[in-house]
């Protein structure tokens, strides 16, 4: 009985259940996280295993770490039928993009022929942003004394995936997160819908602490657009140019509340905004806008355009 109750709260809130009712050909928005379970551990590898599977919720093993191939493109990935992003589940936390060339999900044929044959150019498209040792597009990091602190000490990560009627979330759970003297629970929500190019990232450290970060990698043959919103309480910092794997034109960008930021850093990796210390929930949105998706941006006189459209929204709203 209590199973049933359980399952009929979830499908009234429009999650779907092990995609009992969700239709990934019809749905505009997919998210996943796919791991093998039976193969082995030697050392930081994950050695074997037949088959990657999709499930709602992953634990990371104690030994896992970059390119430690148990997880499917290294961690979960989130998509709708204009763009894609994953993030590296390991001490970078680094997000990636996915350019699209087509309008249907395509997150499960990503890396099932070979681990990272997705930085090759396919009929669906490819990786198209080289993250490095920079932070990627909008993901979380610590900034402190001019060095950026990554998620080398956590006591266990916790990965949930979601699928809704008209959004797809990823929520990340880390506990434990250890940074010079500091220790804290944190919590990652990226959340996705039709139509857009971005991606609601809303974060949540149980303590205030000074550092926490996003920004955007740096990359050759890119200007750096800032701007605020006519009530100053929105802005957007961006990034333009050649600046895909493969490469061709790419915009990225942060649209964030003026509030919240203590900081920007222009170090030799990313372009950073620093949070001001908060326990309170803190959201923001980054994007992509890759040339070659279907109708896609390919000027940036067109990406301004695009930005300045989604500011004046802000501005009016309060939200995108």
């Amino acid at each position: 009985m209590k199973t049933k109750i359980t399952t009929a709260i979830l499908l009234l809130a429009g999650i779907t259940m092990n995609a009992q009712n969700y239709d990934i050909k019809k749905n505009k928005t997919y998210a996943e996280i796919s791991a093998k379970t039976d193969g082995k551990w030697e050392g930081r590898k994950y050695i074997g295993g037949t088959v990657f599977k999709n499930v709602d919720r992953l634990k990371l093993a104690p030994e896992h770490t970059d390119h430690s191939f148990d997880i499917r493109y290294e961690g979960p990935g989130w998509e709708n039928n204009r763009i894609g992003y994953r993030l590296y589940l390991d001490w970078r936390n680094a997000i990636d993009i996915y350019g699209k060339k087509t309008t249907e999900n395509i997150l499960p044929k990503v890396g099932q022929d070979n681990f990272d044959s997705y930085h090759e150019m396919s009929d669906w498209g490819a990786d198209i942003l080289k993250a490095g040792k920079g932070i990627g597009i909008g993901s979380i990091d610590r900034y402190l004394n001019n060095e950026k602190l990554h998620f080398r000490e956590v006591d266990s990560t916790i990965a949930y995936v979601y699928n809704k009627t008209n959004e797809s979330v990823v929520k990340i759970d880390y506990y434990g997160w250890k940074t010079a003297s500091d220790k804290i629970n944190f919590q990652s929500e990226l959340t996705i819908k039709p139509d857009q190019l971005y991606t609601q990232h809303t974060f949540k450290a149980s303590k205030a602490i000074q550092g926490i970060c996003t920004g955007i990698v740096k990359q050759k043959n890119t200007e750096l657009l800032k701007k605020e919103s006519k009530n100053k309480k929105w802005a957007y910092l961006a990034t333009y140019g050649q600046q895909s794997l493969v490469p061709d034109k790419l915009g990225m960008a942060i649209f964030y509340e003026v509030k919240t930021i203590e900081n920007i850093a222009d170090t030799d990796l990313d372009y950073l905004l620093i949070f001001k210390p908060t326990a309170k929930p803190t959201s923001f949105y980054l994007l992509g806008a890759w040339e070659q998706e279907v109708n896609g941006i390919k000027t940036q006189e067109e990406f301004v355009k695009y930005l300045d459209q989604q500011l004046e929204v802000l501005n009016k709203k309060g939200k995108l």
